[in-house]
C-alpha cells in the first residue's frame, strides 16, 4: 500500500526543503506532496527542488483549503492513506512510522497525532519530559491550550468519539475515508470537520502521542487566530448540528 505525506504550506522556505528531505528517508512514505497555499516566498521553488509533488494556489486560501486540494489529487491516485502534518517545523517527522504502525494493526481508518497523550513536550527545544503532569502542557501558548481543550470536547460530543486534540494536523488519513466524506471548510476547522464527518460515516479514529516542538519563533508566526478561527468552528458546528 502507497501512502504519501500532504503539506500545507504558506511562507516556508526557510523550513520546507529541508523538511521535505527528510520525509522523503522515511520508510514506508511513496511521496510528498506539497500545496503551496499562494505563498509570497519561494515556498514553491524550494519544495520542487527538495522531490515534492507541488501544487499551487495562486492566493492564500487558507489552510482547509490547501489540504482540500491536496486531498483532491491524492483521491485520483493510487495511495492508500495520506499523512498530514505542517510545514512549519512543529511535528517531528521521526514520529511518522508511528502513525503507519498504528493504521496497520486495522483497528482504525484515521489516527490522529495527540499532543495531550504525549509523554513529553519539547519547548524552545528543551526536553520537558520530567515535569509533573500538571505542567508537561508548557510548550503550548494557553490561549491555544484552552480553545483546543473546548474544541476538542465539542469534536467529541458531536462525532462520539474520544478525541483529546481535535486541532492536531499531524495524522494519517485513509483514502476510503477521504472518497466518502465531503469536505467544505477552508481554514484550521477542517481538523474537526474530518473526525466528526468520518466518524459520522462509520470509519474508526484513534489517537497517538506525538510530541510538539514550539519555538519561540514559530510560537509568534502562529497562523492560528484563536479568536477568529474559534468563531469559524462555531459557525462549523452550527452547520452540522
Amino acid at each position: 500500500m502507497k501512502i504519501c505525506a500532504l503539506i500545507a504550506a504558506y511562507n516556508e522556505k526557510e523550513r520546507i526543503g529541508q523538511l521535505i528531505l527528510q520525509i522523503r528517508e522515511v520508510e514506508g512514505i511513496s511521496d510528498v506532496i506539497v500545496v503551496d497555499d499562494g505563498s509570497v516566498d519561494n515556498t514553491y521553488e524550494e519544495a520542487k527542488k527538495a522531490g515534492a509533488i507541488v501544487l499551487r494556489h495562486e492566493k492564500n486560501k487558507g489552510k482547509g483549503a490547501a489540504l482540500r486540494t491536496g486531498f483532491s489529487y491524492i483521491k485520483s491516485k493510487d495511495y492508500g492513506a495520506v499523512i498530514t502534518l505542517d510545514g512549519d517545523g512543529q511535528h517531528k517527522y521521526s514520529e511518522i512510522p508511528n502513525f503507519i504502525e498504528a493504521y496497520k494493526k486495522g483497528d482504525a481508518d484515521i489516527v490522529v497525532g495527540s499532543r495531550m497523550l504525549a509523554r513529553h513536550r519539547i519547548s524552545g527545544g528543551m526536553q520537558c519530559k520530567d515535569l509533573p503532569s500538571s505542567k508537561k502542557q508548557a510548550g503550548m501558548p494557553f490561549i491555544r491550550y484552552a480553545t483546543n481543550h473546548f474544541t476538542s470536547f465539542i469534536t467529541s460530543v458531536l462525532s462520539r468519539s474520544s478525541v483529546s486534540d481535535s486541532q492536531s494536523g499531524f495524522r494519517l488519513i485513509s483514502t476510503d475515508a477521504l472518497k466518502k466524506i465531503e469536505l467544505s471548510t477552508s481554514n484550521f476547522e477542517i481538523e474537526s470537520e474530518v473526525i466528526i464527518k468520518a466518524a459520522r460515516k462509520g470509519f474508526k479514529i484513534k489517537e497517538i502521542p506525538i510530541s510538539t516542538v514550539y519555538l519561540a519563533e514559530s510560537t509568534k508566526r502562529s497562523k492560528i487566530n484563536p479568536f477568529i478561527d474559534t468563531l469559524r468552528f462555531f459557525r462549523f458546528v452550527l452547520k452540522n448540528l
